[in-house]
């Protein structure tokens, strides 16, 4: 099964069941509120054996969001794929390096990436996300298996200027609108990440990073338990799990994405997330948005 995320003109969003060039909007915000319902398996078929040819819409008449607009959590590991790793300098970990992202870092598959520009090093990273699909506690990895939803693509656009400031990398990683989700959200029964999917980056069609999904040291499981031994996952969650080697910041120089520089992600059998580079003037970023605006007023 393969969901998507729309976002209509009025930039109310929808879930939508992806079939051939068509999708059937489903009754949820978006993918996330979607799985939130116990039987959402079950709802989706129903609506799919009732609906007319009038039901559907043509697929890409109508931009994507974020596949998951507002998880509760977003828990990303780093230092996950040993290419990655290797190219570091670093020991493979013992233990998942575990940081986290606030919801309103997400955005859509196809957004601009819009950065202040106070942001100097700006770099890329391609990465496999899970959605968890119901709630979890305390599980082992063979229990995880059951809990995850399914598999999208992410790129963890990271400022390393500002994630070096400390030790702590939260500041480097969760600039508004910076992390793409998508395109979709393929149900866990049709893919296996130990399957070796292969999973690319490109910028300005260059390639720069190449890995597979079998080159995890913590596979999707075991970061799912190990996650869920401390904190409770619950549906919508997000897990991104690491990225492969080939980042600009372990270039030798290293580099860095400039204005207009165009990241394409790419994961076999989920999609493809492509995604321009804006640099703003601090000033026109902060009030970009009229809600923005307002809350920085007061």
């Amino acid at each position: 099964m393969r969901l998507q995320t729309i976002r209509h003109a009025d930039n109310r969003t929808q879930a939508v069941l992806a079939t051939d060039s068509r999708w059937l909007p489903l009754p949820a915000t978006d993918v996330g509120e979607l799985i939130r319902h116990t039987e959402w398996r079950g709802t989706v078929t129903d609506i799919r054996r009732t609906a007319s040819a009038d039901d559907y819409l043509e697929q890409g008449t109508l931009p994507l969001a974020s596949v998951v607009t507002s998880p509760r959590k977003i828990v990303c590991c780093g230092h996950n794929y040993r290419a990655h790793i290797r190219e570091m300098g670093r020991p493979e970990p013992e233990y998942p390096t575990l940081f986290a992202k606030f919801a309103d870092t997400l955005a859509g598959p196809h957004d601009d990436i819009e950065l202040p520009d106070i942001a100097r090093q700006v770099d890329w990273e391609a990465e496999l996300a899970l959605v968890i699909g119901t709630t979890c506690r305390a599980v082992t990895s063979a229990q995880a298996r059951d809990h995850i939803a399914g598999y999208t693509a992410a790129n963890d656009i990271s400022v390393r200027d500002w994630q070096r400031r400390t030790p702590q990398w939260l500041q480097g990683k969760a600039f508004d609108a910076t992390t793409p989700l998508g395109p979709a959200m393929v149900t866990a029964d049709e893919i296996d990440p130990a399957d070796g999917l292969p999973i690319t980056c490109t910028v300005n069609g260059e390639q720069v990073q190449i890995g597979f999904t079998d080159d995890l040291v913590f596979d999707p499981a075991h970061l799912v338990s190990y996650i869920s031994q401390f904190t409770t996952l619950a549906p919508g969650d997000v897990i991104l799990t690491g990225t492969p080697g080939g980042v600009g910041a372990a270039a030798v120089p290293p580099r860095y994405l400039s204005e207009g520089d165009t990241i394409t992600v790419d994961i076999e059998r989920i999609g493809r997330l492509r995604n321009s580079i804006r640099f703003l003037p601090h000033d026109a970023y902060i009030t970009r948005d009229k809600e923005l605006a307002a809350y920085v007023e007061h």
